[in-house]
């Protein structure tokens, strides 16, 4: 071979490699991940807040910021030379179907390395059983259907407390207030729309009322999306419970209260299992009709009175989206630096690798902007087990904390008051 083949040669030889290799290089530049969630449709307000609060999430991941939680001191995935995340998002609509199909286009056509979401826990059962399939790690953070972490899979991890926690919290709470009171009631009534959420929510609820002494005169199941909600609340007004435990996604959430004010249904105490009373779209709509009503929340921002760590973040937040933070966004911004964290400590994008490092994850309440004792999943299920839940009440059309009492920054306003008496 003459010196000039042999040159033209090495040089094939070289440029092969770096082709070959290249890929491999080039992929620690910029790590997918896949989000899916309600952008448009009767939660598209919640699921714009959503996104928001992932991006902000990558962007304190992706950069150096002064705060005191997983990679934010640092730029991008240390373990990874620095790479970026990147979001791949997709609208769901509120639809199962569309969820699904949307998984499988990240998964497969995207090439994404782990999928996040879904918000609704109906979307996020189908979405997550793609990902089961194909093997690809998908990290829950604002679905609390207690089925969801009941199906033996091995790929999908939940960061937030489930509707089982919540709905005991309720009673637990019912109690408290009872001996802070000095009054006694016992019957109640569930209304709460009729997807995998609401139904998980009735059947946890029913089964701790049980438990601890409760009557339920009523459990009313709606239309989803439904256009009116006067009938289900006459027949409520008609069984006069003492309290109502309700699950509604904020459309409904808003058309229940203004039938409430239209029929007067006023009972001691309206008991929300969060979703659609926590979003900014509640207050904004209602105005001062939305206060006195009480929710079960996972986040609240006058915890930072106690931990300056919140009230940092979640002016942060509002400064870079003119958006004030609330539990939903709390818990979106915290799964993805979830998510981020084990990306991070697998040093790899293989999905094998990520799920085991998620499955190894221990974080401190001290790295988190919720009110958790930590984030640790159960090695069956992968469901955190150190999460719990807060109740917020809406007094001058802004949350407050009310339960726990001892992180509680305000009085709680017991009972509803009369709507003809506002």
């Amino acid at each position: 071979m003459t010196i000039q083949r042999r040159h033209k040669t090495m040089v094939a030889i070289t440029v092969l490699v770096f082709l070959l290799c290249y890929p491999l290089c080039s992929s620690g530049k910029e790590i997918k991940i896949g989000v899916i969630y309600p952008l448009t449709g009767p939660a598209g307000a919640t699921g714009q807040l959503l996104k928001k609060a992932v991006e902000f999430a990558c962007d304190v991941i992706n950069n150096k910021y002064a705060l005191d939680i997983p990679l934010a001191k640092s730029q991008g995935i240390t373990g990874l030379g620095g790479a970026k995340i990147t979001v791949v998002y997709a609208d769901h609509q509120g639809k199962p179907d569309v969820g699904k199909k949307e998984a499988e286009r990240l998964i497969l056509k995207n090439k994404v390395k782990a999928l996040f979401g879904c918000y609704y826990s109906s979307v996020t059962a189908t979405a997550s059983e793609v990902a089961e399939r194909l093997k690809m790690p998908f990290l829950n953070a604002t679905s609390t259907s207690p089925t969801l972490t009941k199906r033996g899979f091995k790929w999908f991890f939940r960061t937030t407390p489930h509707d089982g926690l919540f709905a005991e919290n309720f009673f637990q709470f019912l109690d408290d207030i009872k001996k802070k009171k000095g009054i006694d009631f016992s019957k109640f009534a569930i209304l709460g729309e009729n997807t995998l959420w609401g139904v998980g929510v009735t059947r946890a609820e029913l089964g701790f009322a049980k438990k601890y002494g409760y009557e339920a005169v009523a459990a009313i199941q709606y239309p989803a999306k439904c256009k009116s909600l006067l009938n289900e609340v006459k027949i409520l007004k008609n069984l006069k419970p003492q309290i109502l435990l309700q699950a509604s996604y904020v459309s409904d959430a808003v058309l229940s209260m203004r039938a409430y004010k239209r029929l007067n249904f006023s009972p001691n105490a309206i008991l929300a299992m969060d979703a659609g009373f926590i979003t900014p779209k509640f207050i904004r709509d209602l105005g001062n009709d939305a206060n006195y009503i009480l929710s079960r929340e996972v986040w609240s921002y006058d915890l930072g009175v106690k931990k300056p760590l919140v009230k940092t973040i979640s002016d942060l937040f509002k400064k870079r989206t003119g958006k004030k933070m609330d539990g939903n966004s709390a818990r979106a911004f915290t799964g993805m630096i979830v998510l981020a964290d084990a990306i991070n400590r697998a040093g790899s994008t293989d999905p094998r690798a990520i799920r085991n490092a998620l499955s190894k994850t221990h974080m401190s309440a001290d790295q988190l902007i919720v009110p958790w004792k930590g984030i640790r999943f159960d090695p069956d299920t992968h469901q955190n087990t150190q999460g719990r839940g807060i109740i917020v009440q809406i007094q001058d059309k802004a949350y407050h904390t009310v339960w726990p009492f001892d992180l509680a920054s305000k009085d709680i306003i017991w009972p509803f008051p009369n709507w003809k008496k506002r």
